[in-house]
């Protein structure tokens, strides 16, 4: 395998930033749900459903670990994404970094990394609105976007592959 080119680091690090992110939720769901675990005195056994372990805990402490769970459902999808458009992406001599809207990476544009971003950006925006104060509506509204996002994203990578 050859080395990895500028083009194709500008379309892998908005996902590597998300997989941080995914991991970074982690880390706030145990910091928050052990202590609760313990506060609430959550009895958990073998027996239990989700559903029993979180009636025990504040919604708050929940959302987190909704949040965490959400970034393993449509996440997973932009990073087949991203690395469809790697895998078609080749050289094309220019600086990933100075790409205008128009320009090519090898099939994927300026516009494309931009759109990794902004999806990323949306998601990291999701996850701060539902562990913080959940308000479904604004919430939907962050989600509804980044999914539109992704799916433009998605029409763009087709557009190289068909």
């Amino acid at each position: 395998m050859s080395a990895i080119n500028d083009q194709q680091k500008a379309l892998l690090a908005p996902a590597v930033t998300l997989i941080s992110w995914t991991f970074f939720m982690e880390a706030w769901m145990y910091a928050t749900r052990i202590p609760a675990m313990s506060k609430y005195n959550v009895k958990y056994t073998n027996q239990h459903l989700s559903a029993d372990f979180a009636r025990q805990i504040p919604a708050s402490i929940r959302w987190k670990a909704d949040n965490y769970n959400h970034l393993h459902e449509q996440p997973p999808i932009f990073y087949v994404v991203i690395l469809i458009m790697v895998f078609l992406s080749q050289s094309n001599g220019g600086a990933a970094s100075e790409l205008s809207l128009n320009d090519s990476v090898g099939g994927a544009t300026g516009l494309d990394v931009n759109l990794a971003w902004a999806y990323v950006g949306l998601r990291v925006v999701h996850s701060l609105i539902q562990a913080i104060a959940n308000p479904i509506f604004v919430r939907f509204g962050v989600f509804a976007t980044s999914s539109f996002v992704l799916l433009g994203l998605t029409l763009r990578t087709a557009r190289l592959v068909f």
